[in-house]
């Protein structure tokens, strides 16, 4: 005791706790929640280190389907992309004659871009210079000629930091004057996450499950209507294809968000990094950019947006290098001073994610040397996606009290699963949602990592899980298969 109160009364100062706590911590941080790296995949990580130290389970490996992270499944890495890569990170590559002469004339025009000559520099707070000239005149072909200035393009952090930014320029007020932000339910979570980082309002609206997951204006004015009790709505968020639920929107569809956003003095936000990734025949991606431009001027000049796009998913898959871009378009110039001096805090995105960006967006054209591996790897990636898209939605079909809306793009499935009432009644029990139960349920049994759909948002009284469809094809099947099996003996021991 008399040890104790002399430590604690060092030099006559009493003992005090801790400065931060959780009790006088921010209380938004521990508002936030992001089900896609939630408990379940943590209990998956601990299960694996089970696994090595010898733990006998009934399955010899953990199987991640809870993220879009194409690398860790298994696909291979794009050769092009690489090899530039290589070349910019050990520029003394560029003396090996293994390497293709398009891909050294393309790191020698990165690096010379960089301080330096070196990607490890830092860049301008933007992004490099031409490659954001290379993101527009991408943009302007993938629009059939709309103008896209370099001005407007800002690199970013994969397309999540841009986001985040985005969000943190439009949010403002107090009580009911604080900014709303209409989001999709089911949402990717990054947008709750931020919203509540932030202290926005989230206001929901429902997308149609009946109907392929759809979206419905007078959904969204219903969403818009009564959140105007409570707070200023003044962002529109779509992710297009979509995350969770895979749906591509059609371009009447587009032209309707855009009326509403107008018509609602709204800021749109849209969310294209599954742009590469649609599979569905009679499906095919419209940027809200080129929509818009086509609306003519009463819309192109008058109704501001952002549009994201990112490294980490189409054919390429490269989420760890984190490489993104947010085009501006319609920002008040004083805004956007703003908004490059907030990005200049940060100083700037990763270099060698700029760099990647730079070869998703100018790609080897068909009189160079890669051309012909470089699209021959692309187009195997994307038609193994849409060959697992039409397998995941027949197999899960298959099987009694699941149901799966087909997956137009992207790389996640979302069905809905029948839970009988007395696994609802269990799962209460053990203070657990439904669909959390379930998925902790198959995650100990089967060793398969999914993400319950109340991690994204459903309607009250059904359940889901995302699963991604990125496996090898007979992995998948594996996985597809212990679903199945798992499903089938859940309801019996239930019912």
């Amino acid at each position: 005791y008399f040890q104790i109160s002399l430590q604690c009364a060092v030099n006559g100062v009493p003992c005090r706790g801790k400065v931060l706590t959780v009790d006088n911590m921010n209380p938004n941080v521990k508002r936030v929640e992001y089900a896609v790296r939630g408990p379940i995949v943590q209990r998956a990580v601990q299960i694996e280190k089970e696994l090595r130290e010898g733990v006998k389970k009934p399955f010899t490996e953990v199987i991640k389907a809870n993220i879009g992270d194409a690398h860790a499944m298994g696909q291979k890495p794009i050769t092009f992309l690489r090899q530039v890569l290589a070349l910019c990170s050990y520029p003394e590559l560029l003396e090996d004659n293994k390497f293709p002469e398009d891909a050294k004339k393309r790191a020698q025009r990165i690096l010379g871009a960089c301080g330096g000559h070196s990607i490890g520099a830092y860049s301008a707070s933007q992004g490099i210079e031409c490659v954001r000239q290379d993101v527009a005149r991408y943009i302007e072909k993938r629009d059939g000629g709309i103008p896209s200035n370099p001005d407007n393009i800002y690199l970013s952090t994969g397309a999540s930091d841009a986001i985040v930014t985005m969000l943190k320029l439009l949010v403002c007020g107090e009580g009911r004057d604080r900014t709303g932000v209409m989001i999709s339910i089911p949402q990717y979570p990054l947008y709750s996450a931020a919203l509540a980082d932030l202290g926005a309002v989230q206001i929901s609206y429902y997308l149609d499950e009946e109907k392929c997951w759809s979206l419905d204006v007078a959904e969204l004015r219903r969403a818009l209507n009564a959140a105007r009790q409570h707070c200023n709505p003044r962002v529109l968020c779509i992710i297009n294809p979509g995350n969770p639920t895979g749906q591509v929107q059609s371009r009447q569809c587009i032209e309707d968000v855009i009326r509403f956003a107008k018509e609602e003095h709204l800021f749109l936000m849209a969310d294209e990094v599954y742009q590469d990734n649609v599979y569905a025949e009679g499906c095919k991606f419209h940027s809200f950019k080129k929509v818009l431009f086509e609306m003519g001027p009463e819309y192109s000049s008058t109704v501001e947006m952002a549009s994201f796009h990112s490294t980490s998913k189409c054919y390429m898959g490269e989420c760890g290098f984190r490489g993104g871009y947010m085009e501006v378009i319609n920002m008040d110039p004083e805004v956007k001073t703003q908004l490059t001096k907030l990005v200049s805090v940060r100083l700037c995105p990763p270099v060698p994610g700029q760099a990647l960006l730079d070869l998703v967006v100018n790609p080897p054209q068909p009189d160079e040397p890669s051309y012909i591996t470089f699209m021959k790897e692309r187009t195997a990636v994307l038609s193994a996606l849409a060959e697992k898209a039409r397998l995941t939605e027949q197999t899960f079909n298959a099987v009694p009290g699941i149901t799966c809306n087909p997956v137009q793009g992207a790389m996640y499935t979302f069905p809905r699963i029948t839970l009988p009432e007395k696994a609802i009644d269990k799962a209460k029990e053990e203070g657990k949602v439904p669909d959390m139960y379930y998925c902790m349920r198959l995650l100990e049994e089967e060793g398969i990592c999914l993400v319950p759909g109340s991690g994204f948002g459903q309607r009250e009284g059904t359940f889901h899980f995302r699963m991604t469809i990125l496996p090898p094809t007979e992995k998948l099947k594996v996985v597809l298969q212990k679903i199945r099996d798992f499903h089938v003996r859940f309801t019996q021991e239930f019912s």
